[in-house]
């Protein structure tokens, strides 16, 4: 192997450690605590840059980046929500719905910018390392630089916010996306006035935190073994 591939400083300091894992369990869904302030653009394509490095299978890269900084397109983006959002109310009961519908959900319009992440399934050709047998793995990668993106985004002090609550068509169609191109992920992005000690559908009692010792299971599905050393830790 070529020494020059070889890195010299691999290994990472306990400080630098913890503050990959403080980034991780303080990044939050941010919808409602955007403030207007500009993100300046070495910021955003530090943020860019760390998306575009993340995992891909065969190497292939599939995403693309749509910034989003037009507020008439914001608007239309918003719409496009609002009538999804609707639709969804519906499909919860009593209870559930009214609180479904008391929940902030987006900052389309109050986010400075937005971020569109799409993915290329036909880049780099019909046959790609790793999607062999797997042909969803693209759409997975697409996926890793989204979490590489918001990671970067909150050690910049950054809040980010995933819009789900929209049909990919409309986006396209907002955007002008090929229809051959699959919209992975809309992200409202900008300085916030605060983040949330806890997510905020955790607070809002929608559903609890899982005990990571209730999906954790040894060689086979479903299987505990309350022997092994490792439930102690978790």
């Amino acid at each position: 192997m070529d020494a020059d591939q070889i890195q010299t400083n691999a290994e990472f300091s306990s400080a630098e450690r913890d503050a990959v894992y403080r980034c991780i369990f303080n990044r939050r869904d941010v919808r409602g605590q955007f403030l207007p302030d500009p993100i300046p653009d070495d910021v955003l394509a530090r943020i860019l840059r760390a998306a575009h490095h993340a995992p891909s299978v065969g190497f292939m890269q599939p995403w693309d980046f749509i910034v989003v900084r037009d507020a008439q397109i914001k608007r239309k983006l918003r719409d496009a929500f609002q009538t999804a959002h609707l639709e969804a109310a519906e499909m919860f009961r009593d209870e559930q719905r009214e609180t479904y519908r008391s929940l902030k959900l987006e900052g389309i319009v109050e986010a400075p910018i937005g971020v569109c992440v799409t993915c290329d399934r036909s880049r780099t050709g019909p046959v790609v390392i790793g999607r062999t047998h797997q042909p969803e793995m693209d759409l997975y990668s697409a996926v890793c630089a989204v979490q590489n993106l918001w990671l970067a985004a909150r050690a910049e002090n950054i809040g980010v916010g995933w819009v789900s609550i929209i049909r990919h068509r409309d986006v396209q169609t907002v955007l002008g996306i090929p229809q051959r191109i699959r919209p992975i992920a809309y992200l409202c992005m900008g300085y916030v006035s605060h983040f949330f000690r806890r997510p905020e559908l955790e607070t809002a009692g929608w559903l609890p935190r899982t005990p990571l010792g209730d999906v954790l299971w040894i060689d086979r599905w479903r299987a505990r073994a309350e022997s092994d050393p490792l439930y102690e830790h978790v």
